[in-house]
């Protein structure tokens, strides 16, 4: 099998590479031996990797086994970002693993890319600044673009265009190209339809939570897409509303109820018609794909703990829609500070977790372990807003004995610190409903 030669600072359509003249880290998995090797660790246990690497050596050449090894782990790890059928057909690196899109988030921005491409004869291009291991670029080609990858590492490209051409076999043929995205021209012909850029937001010493410290720094960033006139741009999820420029769209996505990631659309050419609203907020919540749309409600008022507590998305959160979500179950908060809703009646909404309260009472652990006690509950997941106890903590002090469950909310109530007892709305008071759990927002 042939691993693709990458271009510095020019594109090269990686179908068309040659192999080079010595084996890279890649070109060696790829070999016969790799692959069998790679087969053999793909289920392998890293704990007993000590002894396993002694005996394979024996065997194979040392550095075969290592990178082999080390591939096995990472791939093992990118199982939950992009599941078994693809995360055992793709090469990582470390980094690569750690940043890369899941793939349902990736799915589903490549489909809104679609929306602010031209349609017409040829398929639309996209221009993927930083695309690491490849994760949104495979994306972007299985949703039928021509992609040009661009990555400053020649290993991490390498492996970005195995990635591509092996999960996107129909697509047209990607173009790799190793270059610094500072310095890469995006007027080159092609010129792109749309630009992606995923700017590097982690360091030497973890994670970077200034924009202009990313790697391109977002004004950077934004300007390039300026440039071109359409694209998107990921960010933390983290980021302050007031960095958003007034002719971008900011989307918030959540899957699975974590928040992932935001991003910066732009479409200055009109192609969406419509599609991204400037100055907008939104939230997106796969796998469903529910998005809710900022429409300038006022703080909802706060009001008493009514017999439901919602508990709003995270993406939800982080885009300041909580007055839209309130709005829709006709509800209010419990106090001006902390993100819960409460209602009287249960509507369903995909905007926010519905519990039913049975109990509200003034902090107080003491009072809280004599009426768990009293309730045979030995299940409790305890979720808190707007309070410094620790869920872990509180739940050792409360020695928890009996098969019934519940939920304790620690917050406030129009400024009172306050334990909400109640149970998820469907679910009978005391019913079983899974393992015991701690969150703290």
């Amino acid at each position: 099998m042939t691993v693709p030669r990458l271009a510095h600072n020019g594109p090269v359509n990686d179908s068309a590479s040659p192999t080079p003249s010595s084996p890279s880290p890649l070109g060696l998995l790829l070999s016969d031996e790799g692959q069998a090797l790679l087969a053999e660790l793909r289920d392998h246990d890293p704990a007993q990797e000590l002894a396993l690497a002694t005996r394979l050596r024996r065997d194979h050449p040392a550095e075969l086994v290592s990178s082999a090894l080390a591939q096995a782990r990472l791939r093992q790890r990118a199982v939950a970002k992009f599941g078994e059928r693809d995360a055992y057909r793709m090469y990582f690196t470390p980094h690569g693993v750690e940043q890369a899109t899941r793939a349902s988030v990736a799915a589903h921005r490549a489909a809104r890319f679609r929306t602010i491409t031209r349609t017409g004869d040829g398929p639309a291009r996209l221009t993927d600044l930083c695309c690491g291991v490849g994760g949104d670029a495979v994306a972007l080609a299985r949703a039928g673009f021509a992609v040009t990858a661009v990555d400053r590492d020649p290993a991490t490209g390498e492996i970005a265009a195995h990635n591509i051409r092996t999960l996107a076999p129909d697509a047209p043929a990607p173009t790799v190209v190793c270059a610094d995205v500072m310095t890469y021209d995006l007027r080159a012909a092609p010129a792109p339809d749309a630009l992606f850029i995923d700017p590097a937001r982690r360091g030497g010493r973890g994670r970077i939570f200034d924009p202009e410290a990313y790697s391109p720094p977002l004004s950077w960033a934004i300007d390039a897409v300026r440039t071109v006139g359409a694209g998107g741009i990921k960010i933390a999820p983290g980021i302050p509303h007031e960095l958003v420029p007034d002719d971008f769209e900011a989307e918030w996505i959540s899957d699975g109820g974590d928040v992932k990631e935001a991003v910066l659309w732009h479409d200055a050419n009109g192609a969406g018609g419509g599609a991204i609203t400037p100055g907008a907020r939104r939230a997106t919540l796969l796998p469903a794909g529910s998005t809710l749309t900022g429409r300038g409600l006022p703080n909802p008022q706060v009001r008493k703990v009514g017999r439901y507590l919602y508990e709003p998305d995270g993406a939800v959160i982080r885009a300041h829609l909580v007055a839209e979500a309130a709005d829709e179950l006709d509800g209010g908060l419990i106090d001006e500070t902390i993100a819960y809703i409460t209602a009287d009646e249960a509507r369903p909404t995909p905007y926010a977790t519905a519990y039913e309260i049975t109990d509200e009472l003034p902090f107080n652990l003491k009072r809280l372990k004599a009426l768990l006690r009293e309730r045979e509950v030995g299940i409790l997941t305890v979720k808190k807003r707007g309070s410094p106890v620790e869920p872990e903590e509180l739940r050792r002090k409360m020695k928890l004995q009996g098969r019934k469950s519940a939920t304790v909310f620690l917050t406030r109530v129009a400024g009172a610190p306050t334990m909400l007892l109640g149970h998820p709305a469907g679910h009978p008071a005391g019913h079983p409903t899974g393992h015991p759990t701690a969150r703290s927002e």
